[in-house]
């Protein structure tokens, strides 16, 4: 089972790993395509996610789609063949917070790709059949790699409680602010802001339901988004680039009383905020933990706008290119978008 492993910042390493045949309640599962994630690219440049720090060797991946290959004793509903989309998180389902329906921030949750728990940048994996879903009939297993980053992105409209008709802002537009600009669209948003410093992903914005699109370096954003607004703010403000200017150009570009979800991940630990504009404007600041049962709604979402939503996904790569890829994705080249790697066939 080849493997693509990450063992340094920036380096990767093929290897070749059994795998066993899957456990009761378990199904391996073929992996066909894998997304790149921002946490992804978290991981692999910096050697941390948060103030969660890499373990090497260590497999990332967590955007995955595949194809049936085995199953583990007292597993019914599946069968060799069949097309899955694959939940990474892993949940006790017995503490407060999953018996209370929170198991995003379940009290002893697993999630492939963090270390410890490998990833689906492989050939093959065993997971509990819980874990899967299925696909409908003509939703394409790359397309399928959605799933999960446009879980949290419909997960982030719960949290920051999109009503229809507010405007919005949305502070970065790679893949997740892109998803993100797409679910306001669907919310009824009545005037999207993207405030996004590449161009190609500025065009993009503009395409999944952005109204207007700002380049941050050419202009003040805040200033631009309060004149367009009547000097008043957005009802909502999404910072999905998590830079610690962008989640102030955020604070500053809310309405007074008005909503900040946090869905980004923070590189650094500690994150100092414009505190005076929050008190002032007695702003409700939100945070956006992945996702907390939208992956069903995620993919009827795509099954119905898959037109709308398959060229966010631009790129892809075979297995053993996963370190261009990667540098592709940093460096925002070629107009990347989504990048996609072919784990198999």
């Amino acid at each position: 089972m080849l493997t693509a492993e990450l063992i340094a910042p920036r380096e990767f390493r093929i290897v070749d790993r059994t795998l066993p045949p899957p456990a009761p309640g378990e199904v391996q599962v073929r992996v066909h395509s894998v997304g790149i994630c921002g946490s992804d690219l978290h991981a692999a440049t910096e050697g941390h996610v948060g103030d969660t720090p890499c373990l090497y060797p260590m497999v990332l991946g967590h955007e995955p789609s595949g194809t049936v290959e085995a199953i583990g004793n007292g597993v019914t509903g599946w069968s060799a063949g069949d097309r899955v989309a694959l939940e990474p998180a892993l949940y006790c389902y017995h503490c407060e917070y999953c018996r209370s329906g929170h198991h995003n921030v379940c009290a002893s949750i697993r999630f492939y790709s963090n270390p410890g728990e490998p990833g689906f940048f492989r050939e093959r994996m065993n997971l509990p059949a819980v874990n899967l879903l299925a696909l409908p009939e003509g939703l394409a297993l790359e397309a399928a790699t959605l799933v999960e980053p446009l879980a949290i992105a419909l997960h982030s409209m719960k949290i920051a409680g999109i009503r229809i008709g507010e405007t919005t802002a949305v502070f970065g537009a790679g893949p997740i602010g892109l998803l993100t600009i797409a679910c306001l669209k669907v919310a009824g948003s009545s005037r999207i802001f993207a405030v996004e410093p590449v161009a190609a992903r500025r065009e993009m914005a503009l395409r999944m339901g952005a109204d207007v699109a700002i380049d941050p370096g050419q202009t003040d954003a805040v200033r631009d988004i309060r004149a367009s607004t009547g000097g008043r703010g957005v009802d909502c403000a999404i910072d999905c680039a998590a830079r610690v200017h962008t989640t102030n150009l955020a604070i500053r570009a809310a309405r007074n009383a008005g909503r900040v979800a946090l869905t980004g991940i923070h590189s650094e630990v500690l994150v100092p905020f414009d505190v005076s504009h929050m008190r002032r404007q007695e702003l409700a600041i939100l945070n956006v933990r992945r996702s907390n049962h939208e992956s069903h709604d995620a993919l009827d979402l795509l099954r119905s706008r898959i037109e709308w939503f398959a060229p966010l996904i631009t790129h892809t790569r075979p297995l053993d290119r996963i370190a261009e890829a990667f540098r592709l994705n940093e460096h925002y080249e070629d107009g990347v978008g989504k990048l996609v790697i072919h784990a198999g066939a």
